[in-house]
């Protein structure tokens, strides 16, 4: 008996760390500036160069994003040493707020389900897609990069399975408006691989010329799962905030993100590379549950640090 073929995978992945956005954007204590920016070093010290510091919002809706600003220039000077800084706008306003910061690398935000829209901004897809091209037009004045990234774009708390037509034609409207990479995102978890899998093709198909960015949660433990269903397609971009932490203020039973730490020692273990110091990586997760006052939910983080000669290579 012969064995089948298996699946090639990525040689490399690019992780998004979100701990200082999705991480903390839920969160009861509010995390001074200054931790903020510690964290933001100690994470960049581990390897990772894409880091998502923080969202231009309403402070009032998201009172742990008021000092976005602030942070971003206290990191501002690992720019220099190759790492990107993101931030999240949803219109003009925070548009105008991320130029000012002097930001270089902007996420606008969509919903791709209704439901979620109304949850998520008081408006329809429509009305929320005129805000955010006023938003292209104030970033593209000042020369800002900008990605698309769409909330529930395989499930909806309020509206079930995402309609993937829809999606496309969501995602099109900014791709041709100039947005330089796409962001899918499983803002509730509870998607599973086959749901991953086929939505993540049809979008790939449709935009081969874009990057595309996942971003997944871990609600039903399947966060792992998703991700490998991904790296089966060649996706070799994926979002993560370190422990688990996060969660989405508007979608209902949002559960944390897929752990940063879970998410490079899988990688590490399917011999991927990262770029990320396990060590180091490791050293961030007291700091880090100290600033939210409470334990962290990652796999790893309830286990001993695991050497990264442990790590690497399949077991």
């Amino acid at each position: 008996m012969t064995n089948a073929a298996l699946p090639t995978l990525p040689a490399a992945v690019e992780i998004l760390d979100t701990t200082l956005r999705d991480g903390l954007q839920i969160e009861k204590t509010i995390v001074p500036t200054g931790s903020k920016i510690r964290l933001g070093r100690a994470l960049a010290a581990a390897g990772l160069k894409h880091l998502e510091v923080g969202a231009f919002v309403n402070p009032k809706k998201v009172p742990q994003m008021a000092d976005t600003a602030e942070v971003l220039a206290g990191l501002q000077p690992l720019e220099a040493e190759g790492v990107e800084l993101y931030t999240l706008v949803f219109n003009r306003k925070g548009a105008q707020r991320a130029a000012d910061a002097g930001a270089r690398n902007v996420k606008l935000v969509i919903s791709a389900s209704e439901g979620h829209s109304k949850a998520n901004s008081d408006s329809s897809i429509a009305q929320a897609s005129e805000r955010l091209l006023e938003a292209v037009d104030e970033l593209r004045s000042h020369g800002i990069r900008y990605d698309i990234a769409t909330a529930v774009s395989f499930y909806c708390p309020f509206d079930g399975v995402t309609d993937v037509d829809s999606l496309i034609e969501i995602l099109r409207t900014f791709t041709t408006a100039g947005a330089r990479g796409i962001g899918l995102a499983d803002t509730v978890g509870n998607s599973n691989p086959g749901l991953v899998s086929r939505t993540t093709a049809a979008v790939l198909a449709e935009f081969p010329e874009h990057p595309v960015n996942l971003h997944l949660h871990d609600t039903y433990n399947f966060g792992m799962a998703n991700v490998f269903a991904a790296l089966i397609l060649g996706i070799t971009s994926f979002d993560a905030a370190m422990g688990g932490l996060g969660g989405c203020p508007f979608a209902p039973g949002a559960a944390g993100n897929i752990g940063t730490d879970d998410l490079v020692h899988l990688l590490h273990k399917e011999g991927i590379e990262t770029g990320v110091d396990v060590e180091q990586l490791a050293a961030v997760r007291d700091p880090l549950s100290e600033a939210v006052g409470h334990g962290l939910t990652s796999s790893l983080s309830s286990i001993p640090a695991v050497p990264s000669a442990v790590v690497r290579g399949a077991a």
